[in-house]
């Protein structure tokens, strides 16, 4: 894969390589710290702590009732895509209560991929509502959970009231190699972007 034509704003790293500031987002426990875990190329930092019985109505655990752990501040994980480019990678929490770190998190980042879990679309309507709210690009990840409905990507789209240029991509966040396509799309998509912007200039 060659993204050298890639005209994106990262910093110069050794060896000529551009690093690019990527966030995961989306609702709790849609698989945004499995995602990093999976992909990253070094171990990963992570912010995890163990669920209580006292915040089981604050989280609201519907759906995700087996879920042990939640993230209180971000994970991060960098992974090279090629020799030019290095993404790195930050996890946001997916819980209400740490929503107001995000406006921090976010900045200087170039785009997002927000993770969506099927079988709890509500869950991550926040997350996009930040995503256009902040003006980041990004891509929808359907995480494939083991008794996700296959629905029809039409019908996902207009479930979460996605323009018709947003990418939606299935994925497994707990497999290296699907994680890696969905960042290979999302900078596709950046791409895309940036080409359109020099046209109409």
């Amino acid at each position: 894969m060659d993204f050298k034509g890639f005209d994106h704003p990262g910093r110069p790293a050794a060896g000529g390589t551009r690093s690019v500031k990527v966030m995961i987002a989306g609702g709790f426990g849609t698989g945004k710290t499995t995602m990093v875990r999976s992909v990253s190329d070094i171990k990963p930092l992570t912010t995890e702590e163990t669920l209580t019985q006292a915040s089981a109505d604050v989280d609201h655990l519907i759906g995700v009732t087996d879920k042990t752990q939640t993230t209180v501040s971000l994970d991060f994980g960098k992974i090279s895509l090629n020799e030019s480019l290095m993404l790195y990678l930050f996890g946001t929490p997916g819980q209400e209560r740490f929503w107001f770190l995000w406006n921090g998190l976010f900045k200087g980042a170039l785009g997002a991929i927000v993770l969506v879990d099927t079988r709890r679309l509500a869950s991550s309507f926040r997350a996009i509502e930040e995503m256009e709210r902040l003006d980041v690009p990004f891509v929808i990840a359907l995480n494939v959970f083991p008794d996700s409905t296959n629905h029809p990507i039409d019908e996902i789209r207009d479930a979460l009231d996605l323009s018709p240029h947003t990418p939606i991509v299935a994925c497994d966040a707990r497999d290296r190699a699907s994680s890696r396509d969905v960042l290979v799309a999302l900078i596709h998509h950046l791409k895309e972007r940036s080409d359109v912007a020099l046209e109409t200039r």
